[in-house]
């Protein structure tokens, strides 16, 4: 039995050797007559007096109660959830309130994985659509239906939005973790969860659909191989996303502008009473949708597929409906896994542009590895300040791994930087291949929607993989024929909407890019003003700076 008790106390706990020893633990179990199936420590026990009385009325022993009144401030630390309560007068119902107060995280299970289990391919799911087309709502169902939130947790959910009057939201609450984004309903940051099918394991990226967080969405499109355009069948929501001011249009050209080849489009609120499955509107929305996207530039027979589901009952997610007779393709997450896999360099030069820094025990940095292969204790370098660290520890997806390979998101733990000195947009890179840093290239434009003309000296905001930096268009060097790629002989004093151009481009700071035929990842970017996206282009050329 105390082998046992042994066995389940956590980890973290460095002051291992401080426990009593066997004959005292076992004298005292017996002097207590608690018949314990489970040694659970209480989480609020150095909110306890130093009297020893109540560590005994407790029921968990001296065990528990010894070390952590020792630790102080460093089982804090160690120990999520292990804040202090103050001196409250410890009662018997104690355990049970520290239960309540840990339901709030949703309980995200950690697939076992076999020891000589092939490892499944990784696939970054983004998804996108216009504010409250349902993608949070879809990626809370998905994971419910997977089985990576527990039914207990969405139960809990469901009852505190019932008290706000909010019963649709509940399953969203799964990826809007903040209190902001549960009272207004919307997502702000990016929200990240994960799935596992037979054969792959998705990352879901649930960006906000509101135009106010735009750069957000930029962020999370830029690490997904794949995206999930959310649109809503609903009366009047649909043509609203749609419109010139909806983030249907923007969106769509932003994950094509970000690198997705493909993309799958749920037609979510099949089930609403003003739609209730019905073809002929389920048709009228792909009617509306197809040129647009073939405008943007993916391929409807190759790069798009069309599907209906209901986000709310999960309906066509996992399983067949009955209702919808004349979909007879298969349903969202059996799709998704029949795709074919995606070609990635483990060979090529490592690059990992970072998308989020804080601290944790060190700096911990977040990224997608677009290519190349990391390794625990791996010398690296962190462009463009050149600073040469090492991965203390790496983790895909929070489960601890000693190499990642290319389209896992990863988190770092990293030595020799500290994390005031990185910023979102840096590149991590070996020692021995640098990826390329400066301020000034060329690059062709296309200029999407912008009312008046554009001229050198035109500021905007560019956004390039995880980077945003303010950028100025110094030279107008050519336009471009869209029909025939020609070149123009003379310099364009101007350019206006819908015409393509190339130009010469200078970033306030110092910024890591490459050129799209070299690398597609880094050479693609958007350019935005005044909370719009009026450009997207690709860098042809990196012009050395003069000294």
């Amino acid at each position: 039995m105390d082998l046992r008790l042994r066995d389940t106390a956590p980890d973290s706990w460095e002051q291992e050797d401080n426990v009593t020893g066997d004959g005292e633990l076992n004298s005292k179990f017996t002097s207590l007559h608690v018949n314990t199936n489970e040694f659970a420590p209480a989480f609020n026990m150095n909110g306890h007096s130093e009297d020893s009385d109540f560590s005994v009325q407790n029921g968990d022993g001296d065990i528990a109660h010894k070390p952590w009144n020792q630790t102080g401030a460093k089982a804090d630390e160690a120990t999520p959830g292990g804040s202090p309560c103050g001196n409250k007068s410890p009662t018997v119902e104690a355990p049970k309130e520290v239960i309540e107060e840990e339901e709030v995280v949703p309980i995200v299970k950690a697939v076992p994985v076999q020891p000589d289990a092939p490892k499944k391919e990784h696939v970054n799911v983004v998804f996108i659509g216009h504010v409250d087309a349902g993608k949070s709502t879809i990626g809370g169902q998905i994971m419910y239906l997977t089985g990576m939130v527990e039914k207990r947790t969405l139960e809990k959910y469901e009852r505190e939005a019932k008290e706000k009057n909010r019963e649709t939201w509940y399953l969203s609450w799964a990826l809007d973790t903040n209190q902001e984004e549960r009272d207004k309903g919307k997502t702000v940051e990016v929200g990240r969860a994960y799935f596992e099918t037979e054969k792959k394991h998705f990352t879901i990226l649930d960006a906000p659909g509101h135009k106010s967080f735009v750069p957000n969405m930029i962020g999370g499109a830029s690490q997904a191989d794949l995206a999930v355009l959310v649109i809503s069948a609903r009366k009047g929501e649909f043509e609203t996303g749609f419109e010139k001011g909806g983030q249907t249009r923007e969106h769509a050209m932003l994950a094509k502008t970000a690198g997705v080849k493909h993309l799958v489009v749920l037609v979510n609120k099949m089930d609403d009473p003003t739609v209730n499955w019905s073809l002929e509107r389920y048709e009228e929305c792909k009617e509306k949708l197809v040129p647009f996207l073939k405008k943007v530039g993916f391929n409807p027979k190759k790069d798009i597929h069309f599907m209906p589901c209901s986000g709310l009952t999960g309906a066509n997610l996992k399983n067949p409906v009955d209702l919808c007779t004349w979909y007879t393709g298969l349903p969202f997450i059996p799709h998704l896994d029949s795709l074919p896999n995606i070609n990635r360099s483990i060979a090529g030069p490592i690059r990992l542009p970072i998308v989020d820094k804080y601290k944790d025990m060190g700096t911990v940095v977040l990224g997608k590895l677009e290519s190349g292969s990391i390794l625990k204790a791996q010398q690296l370098v962190m462009m463009p300040n050149r600073h040469t660290v090492e991965v203390l520890a790496l983790l895909s997806d929070e489960v601890e791994t000693e190499e990642a390979v290319p389209g896992e998101n990863l988190k770092l733990r990293l030595k020799g930087i500290e994390e005031e000195e990185i910023l979102p947009g840096f590149i991590l890179c070996n020692l021995d291949n640098l990826c390329h840093s400066g301020r000034t290239f060329d690059a062709q434009i296309v200029i999407i929607e912008h009312k008046s003309i554009i001229c050198p000296g035109y500021n905007a905001v560019l956004h390039i993989h995880t980077c945003i930096e303010e950028v100025q268009i110094t030279a107008l060097i050519c336009l471009v024929d869209k029909k025939t790629g020609d070149k123009s002989k003379t310099r364009p004093r101007f350019v206006k909407q819908d015409q393509v151009c190339i130009a010469r481009l200078r970033t306030a700071g110092t910024i890591c890019l490459e050129t799209f035929k070299d690398f597609p990842q880094m050479g693609r970017f958007t350019l935005r003003d005044e909370g719009k996206t009026i450009a997207i282009g690709k860098v042809l050329k990196l012009i050395a700076e003069r000294d």
